[in-house]
């Protein structure tokens, strides 16, 4: 019932007003400028250094890391501006103000021991998993709630019960009545 609740528009603002969307919005922000001081200062140092392979994962990984935090911190702004009514929570819930992993995330573990800088490597790990936070917090909060699917084969022996109990074809009380 609560995620039901929560995928309206109009229960934005408990989440937006609470102390989980202040910590999220704090600590997004944050890596936000974290990564940028790190790739402005000492990661563009280090990677001036890496061999050829490694310089190249560097690079590409850079841009997607970026990206994705943009990404990320626009949605938080977004909110922000729900939350302090600048923007209404309706125009929010547009398509293309969402959010939503259309890649394969970036896997820091696949990458260790091949010569990245560890630093780059851990900002890159807190930056997928805020990102992934992110993508689904968008989905329950503008994702409307999805109906049971008729394939469900719970569902569907559910309704094959209620369909022999209706018709009698489904006695419990027939087994009982024959033991006497």
């Amino acid at each position: 019932m609560a995620e039901r609740d929560m995928a309206s528009p109009q229960s934005l603002e408990p989440f937006t007003g609470g102390k989980l969307f202040d910590t999220v919005f704090t600590r997004g922000m944050a890596l936000v400028e974290e990564t940028a001081a790190y790739l402005d200062g000492p990661g563009r140092d280090q990677s001036k250094n890496l061999s050829r392979e490694a310089g190249l994962t560097y690079a590409a990984w850079s841009m997607e890391l970026t990206t994705r935090l943009m990404q990320a911190a626009s949605w938080l702004v977004m909110q922000k501006a729900v939350r302090d009514g600048d923007m209404r929570r309706e125009d929010a819930g547009a398509r293309k103000y969402r959010i939503r992993r259309d890649e394969p995330a970036l896997d820091p573990a696949m990458q260790e021991g091949r010569g990245l800088p560890p630093r780059f490597l851990e900002l890159v790990g807190r930056a997928e998993a805020l990102f992934e936070q992110i993508c689904r917090l968008d989905e329950a909060l503008y994702q409307p709630p999805r109906a049971a699917s008729a394939a469900n084969p719970v569902s569907e022996q559910m309704a094959a019960l209620q369909k022999a109990a209706e018709t009698g074809a489904f006695d419990p009380l027939m087994i009982w009545r024959r033991a006497k």
